[in-house]
């Protein structure tokens, strides 16, 4: 009989960099994702989104380096697009070119079921985010009025961004 593998973790960067590996998001993950899905946002998705998410089928991602969570992403396959509903990169690991790792994942996995777009909502406010989908080949395209939950029961505008395949 063989061992289960070991749910990554979200804190405490590894010391030395072993090699990173996509899985495909399972329930045994979904503490560690939710651990780190508190830490990222001011409003993040809840075990009901996630679970939903994969119950609809959805392509749904982490990526790990031994046991630490290095991010994950949750897609939507559409007619000939796809939708990108949430990307994250661990805190301890952001600004280390995981994003463009998670990102360039997701292009290889819309192309291989013949996607022709990406497409994805990011917070107005998310300048850095923006920034990160801007450098990836994603153009901004219109806006999405009240879209996103704020503080003190507001309510945040959108950023709709595609990218060609």
């Amino acid at each position: 009989m063989s061992a289960q593998p070991t749910p990554p973790t979200a804190a405490t960067p590894p010391t030395h960099a072993p090699e990173a590996r996509f899985e495909a998001l399972t329930l045994a993950q979904l503490d560690a994702v939710l651990a780190v899905e508190q830490r990222a946002y001011s409003h993040p998705w809840t075990r009901g989104n996630f679970t939903d998410a994969l119950a609809s089928g959805y392509q749904a991602q982490v990526l790990v380096a031994g046991e630490h969570l290095l991010g994950y992403f949750v897609a939507m396959m559409g007619v000939d697009e796809v939708h990108l509903l949430n990307i994250t990169v661990t805190p301890e690991f952001q600004r280390q070119g995981w994003a463009r790792v998670l990102l360039d994942a997701l292009a290889l996995w819309s192309r291989g079921r013949g996607a022709q777009w990406l497409w994805l909502e990011v917070r107005q406010s998310n300048l850095r985010a923006q920034q990160v989908y801007e450098a990836h080949g994603f153009r901004r395209v219109g806006e999405r009025k009240r879209y996103y939950p704020a503080a003190h029961g507001q309510r945040e505008d959108a950023v709709v961004m595609s990218r060609a395949l």
